[in-house]
């Protein structure tokens, strides 16, 4: 029985997708079987992946507007073990579309059902925001990562997201889960990054990840290659954070 993670903040820049891309293709070459779903009409995991933006005949909108299978819209690709549901700008409409249908929160879960059981670990990589579609994340996962980065406002947002979170349980997931808080963009010189990491321990402490993702140059340059970190530079403090985190995952899942 897989389970479903979705990677929420609806805060931009924290490191979501970067964390989506990259833990899944760690717990691929962990050898986990993993769906990553690109729920962000900027499709930034879809294209970090590898995949061409103007090859996509069908991906996410198609899957929430329920005029296609999950099944069909999976793509394999580049990183072992990993599939793709990928995502396509017109994934800004579905907000829209989605406002008059009945049990418009639960498109997601419903259209995963015959999917849940092919995978390890589904990711859904969420928009910036806590619109229809990040809903809809929450409504059809297992439990929810949230990335904070290790700067100023990092606690900016979280009270609203974990509100969010209370309600979802409360209305629609009552088996919803906190997965971790991760932090990322760390950087250990700076007094600021210290302070940020010691105020999350200390208000949230075992809802934290032990594995903190650190600011590097190789994580940023990924992505315009296509390719993740795993596959980018192996030997690089991301890659080696990111496999942590997925030990990590797989050490409290197991």
């Amino acid at each position: 029985m897989g389970k479903i993670i979705a990677i929420a903040n609806q805060k931009g820049g924290v490191g979501k997708t970067t964390s989506c891309v990259n833990l899944a293709a760690s717990l691929g070459v962990l050898e986990k079987k993993v769906l990553l779903i690109d729920a962000d009409p900027q499709a930034n995991a879809t294209s970090g992946m590898g995949i061409q933006m103007d090859t996509i005949e069908i991906g996410t909108y198609q899957v929430l507007e329920l005029t296609c299978d999950a099944k069909d819209a999976i793509i394999p690709s580049t990183s072992p073990n990993v599939d793709i549901i990928p995502a396509h700008i017109d994934l800004v409409a579905i907000e829209i579309e989605l406002v008059d249908k009945e049990d418009r929160e639960y498109m997601l879960k419903k259209a995963l059902k015959d999917v849940k059981n092919d995978y390890d670990y589904i990711l859904i990589d969420c928009a910036p925001s806590l619109g229809l579609t990040t809903l809809n994340a929450l409504v059809a996962a297992d439990s929810v990562m949230i990335p904070i980065q290790c700067e100023y406002f990092a606690l900016e947002g979280l009270g609203k997201l974990l509100n969010t979170i209370k309600s979802v349980q409360k209305i629609h997931n009552p088996q919803l889960d906190i997965e971790g808080l991760l932090l990322t963009m760390f950087d250990s010189r700076l007094r600021l990054s210290n302070q940020v990491v010691d105020e999350v321990r200390k208000h949230f402490s075992s809802m934290v990840f032990d594995t903190i993702i650190s600011r590097n140059t190789r994580l940023g340059e990924a992505p315009s290659y296509g390719e993740t970190i795993i596959a980018y530079d192996a030997t690089s403090k991301g890659a080696v954070n990111y496999l942590n985190l997925a030990q990590e995952i797989l050490k409290k899942n197991s």
